[in-house]
């Protein structure tokens, strides 16, 4: 970057700043040691525009394309603001040409824009104060701008009434004082509930169970309770009885009088009974719930049983609690819970993280009120480490590969190898995520693709969000071709009790792999049909889009400054002022802009060219280095998943990989690499996990399988196996387009497998699975959160100023469920039921 002034005389040498403090980002570092300029489209203003060369009373003006470094400097050394300038100019305006800015842009003119500065602030006023008037001065002049330019671009005029903007303005401070009013007052009634509940813990009991002794045991009732819940620990399977009926097994038994009737009338005794069948290896230790409806105040008696082949007895945890809801309320609220987060993510109320936090919360709350408080350790365990780890390691990964150049050197090598065809780009993109993700984790692989793809796009004028909705479908679909592609196909595999029937990893790859390339073979052509009247360039031309972005990336920056010193107020001042000017420089162009969709550029040699030539790989070494850890982490995720003797996870890699990268890379400023990782997309996961969890608590996944369960046991014999998939199918890509995937897979497969072992059902297990296999994958497309990839797609894209909203991903994404659903559902009918692979 370099200055200009009027005379056209070019300035190099921008004096250097100290950025030491914490808050400040890592655009405004490099912004301060002069390596880029801000982004594009900060160029091409009126020529005719003057700027005043000296200050009037305590303000001044200062060029918007002046770089900041040089304002705190001065600022810091208390000098006047004319001397800012060398003393081979006089003069106090002056132009920026950037690097960034396209070729477009050959307007030279100067932009001036209001700098408070600290020669000209009186005692009386402080720098806090100062700063409060410049954000009013700031947030009102947005607001106004806001207008405009809605206006404009819709209308392509300017509202001329000043009362229609006042009323507007009054409606939407009204709007969002009632949504913070409210969601405050839910906050507090959510905190109040939790808080007068204890956490109430549970008593463990040691038993030691053989074939000769029995245990039992009185429990005294209370009045305002509905349900026990018993829980048991030990070696024990969730799974249902084997063919031949010889598992080693324990029987629970409840028994209570019922008091209900006339007094007359003899109590009846209720019985409940519980079979729990214990595994055969005594090492590996689950836990296993089961609540029972109880009557009035009366004695509840719980009797154990042991049914061994062997006299050795056989150590077992028990506890109970009551619990004052039954498992009809239970779901019902679980379900408004459910339903009010989506209403805050669908209608954008408020952050999607924030939403998750919220649901989380009233989650929590609603279990403190029913007696089953989970205490601070229990809700940390809910929390996936191992996924977030993984995110964060890939995270510093990319973050460090994106200074290399390569994602800018990838994207013009996509764009020549499709030979300027933008849809032949798109499907390519579209296959290679979708043959990476069956290899590795989805979430990997749109870590990697993200970058790419939205560099691709600044680079062809298109708009990234269209490309990366369509990537992110793919992924999802391809993640299901194999067993380690998808965390529910890896549930399903790692299964004992289905590798006991045959279900492993050679065979449940072959049979998804075949239905997958169908589901393919099907989705392209309805991705070119659902986007057949969608523009993939953007309407405006691209000085706009450049523009918007730039103000986008600037008011970002601006909000990341915490005002805690002085020098920090005075950048985040000239920050905001930069978003004023450039605001109202876009708001003059788009109302003299006249639109004019692009058409796909015929010259796409010429602009390989050039392109080639802006864009290259900056660092060698450092790429050399990425690439060699980069390669180790993939290769040592592939070999976790075929060697047993290896003993670290997909996080622990991640991890492992993002440490030794930090240390061949020689990173110093290791603030600057954590400003890039997503810690929204983090913390939105762990509220989902959290949320889920207790949703789970709740009975809502519990009660869905069990109702799938009843409705295949209504249908004819003849009949079954055919209802079973259809059913399996689409109530797990329902329920996985609402709710994580992995724990209705952990929960669906033991009930999937007791159905499969009831003898008035008599179904196969493996048709079963591959259905959940197919429903619970192909159902993320479903919502922007019915999968991992969604939201780590959108987060990324947001940090980068190309964010998409819910109902943006749901337009592409839901038919795309819906058909490849119904391609899937096809296949394993065919397969199954007419051929008869099971």
């Amino acid at each position: 970057m370099h200055l200009e002034g009027r005379d056209g005389r070019r300035y190099p040498g921008a004096p250097e700043v100290e950025l030491l403090q914490t808050s400040v980002p890592p655009g405004l570092a490099e912004l301060a040691a002069g390596k880029r300029g801000p982004p594009r489209g900060a160029g091409g203003v009126d020529p005719s525009h003057s700027c005043p060369s000296g200050a009037a009373g305590r303000s001044s003006w200062a060029p918007a394309g002046q770089e900041f470094a040089s304002f705190l400097t001065k600022g810091r050394s208390h000098s006047p603001l004319p001397q800012m300038s060398s003393s081979r100019s006089k003069d106090s305006c002056f132009t920026e040409n950037t690097p960034l800015l396209r070729n477009s842009l050959q307007e030279k003119g100067s932009q001036c824009i209001p700098v408070y500065h600290p020669e000209f602030i009186t005692a009386e006023e402080s720098w806090e104060d100062g700063s409060a008037d410049w954000e009013r001065r700031y947030l009102l002049s947005r607001e106004v701008s806001g207008l405009s330019a809605s206006a404009s671009s819709e209308k392509g005029d300017l509202p001329d009434s000043p009362h229609v903007r006042l009323r507007l303005s009054k409606l939407r401070r009204c709007v969002q004082w009632l949504k913070v009013t409210g969601l405050f007052v839910f906050v507090v009634l959510c905190s109040i509930l939790f808080s007068l509940y204890p956490d109430q813990g549970k008593l463990w009991q040691l038993l030691a169970l053989s074939p000769l002794e029995n245990y039992s045991v009185n429990l005294s009732s209370h009045g305002d309770s509905t349900l026990l819940q018993v829980d048991l620990a030990g070696a024990l399977v969730a799974s249902g009885p084997s063919r031949s009926g010889r598992e080693e097994r324990l029987l629970v038994e409840l028994t209570q009088a019922d008091t209900s009737g006339s007094r007359w009338r003899r109590p009846q005794q209720v019985t409940h009974n519980w079979t729990v069948y214990l595994n055969p290896r005594r090492s590996e230790r689950s836990v296993m719930s089961r609540t029972f409806e109880v009557l009035g105040r009366e004695t509840v008696s719980v009797s154990i049983r042991a049914s061994l082949q062997q006299t050795q007895a056989v150590p077992l945890l028990m506890a109970y609690q009551y619990l004052r809801a039954s498992v009809e309320a239970q779901v019902t609220i679980a379900t408004a819970i459910l339903a009010g987060v989506y209403a805050l993510i669908i209608f954008e109320v408020v952050h999607r993280t924030l939403a998750a936090m919220l649901g989380s919360l009233a989650a929590l709350a609603a279990l403190a009120v029913i007696g089953d408080r989970p205490s601070l350790t229990h809700v940390v365990e809910w929390i996936d480490f191992e996924t977030l780890a993984l995110l964060f390691g890939m995270m510093i990964l990319v973050a460090i590969f994106s200074e290399t150049g390569f994602f800018d050197y990838c994207a013009v090598k996509a764009y020549r190898l499709s030979r300027g065809r933008v849809w032949a780009m798109i499907i390519m993109l579209c296959l290679i995520a979708a043959v990476l993700s069956a290899f590795l984790d989805n979430v990997t692989t749109m870590l990697l693709f993200t970058p790419v793809t939205i560099r691709l796009c600044e680079v062809l004028n298109l708009d990234p969000r269209q490309v990366l909705i369509a990537e992110v479908i793919f992924t999802n679909i391809g993640g299901a071709a194999t067993a380690i592609g998808d965390p529910p196909n890896v549930i399903i595999v790692s299964n004992q009790e289905l590798r006991k029937m045959g279900l492993d990893f050679a065979g449940f790859t072959a049979h998804m792999f075949i239905g997958i390339c169908l589901v393919l073979l099907v989705s392209f052509p309805l991705l070119r049909l659902l986007y057949w009247n969608r523009k993939l360039y953007n309407k405006e031309p691209s000085e706009i889009v450049e523009l918007k972005h730039e103000i986008h990336v600037w008011r970002l920056t601006a909000q990341r400054i915490s005002p805690a010193s002085r020098e920090e107020t005075a950048v985040r001042r000239l920050l905001l002022g930069k978003v004023l000017a450039l605001e109202h420089l876009l708001a003059r162009r788009l109302h003299t802009f006249h639109r004019q969709i692009s058409q796909e550029d015929k010259n796409w040699e010429t602009n390989i060219q050039e392109l080639q030539k802006k864009h290259r790989i900056s660092d060698g070494i450092l790429l050399a280095k990425c690439l060699t850890v980069l390669g180790f982490v993939i290769f040592m995720f592939f070999l976790n998943s075929f060697v047993p003797g290896i003993h670290l996870d997909l996080g622990w890699i991640a991890i492992l990989g993002a440490i030794w990268l930090l240390i061949l890379a020689d990173i110093h400023d290791f603030e600057i690499i954590l400003h890039r990782v997503e810690w929204a997309t983090l913390l939105f996961f762990a509220a989902l996990f959290v949320l889920m969890e207790a949703l789970a608590h709740l009975h809502l996944i519990e009660y869905v399988g069990e109702q799938t369960a009843l409705l295949i046991k209504m249908v004819p014999e003849e009949q079954r196996l055919t209802a079973a998939i259809v059913l399996v199918v689409w109530v797990s890509a329902l329920a996985s387009s609402l709710i994580d995937n992995i724990p209705f897979t952990a929960t669906m497969i033991p009930v999937l497998l007791n159905l499969s072992r009831d003898p008035e059902v008599g179904l196969p297990a493996p048709p079963l699975m591959y259905a959940l296999a197919f429903g619970a994958c192909l159902g993320g497309n479903g919502t922007l959160i019915g999968a991992s990839a969604n939201v780590v797609c959108a987060g990324i894209a947001e940090q980068h100023g190309y964010g998409f909203s819910f109902m943006e991903f749901f337009r592409l994404g839901f038919p795309m469920m819906i058909v490849s659903c119904i391609v899937g559902m096809c296949y394993l009918l065919v397969a199954h039921v007419v051929v008869g692979w099971n």
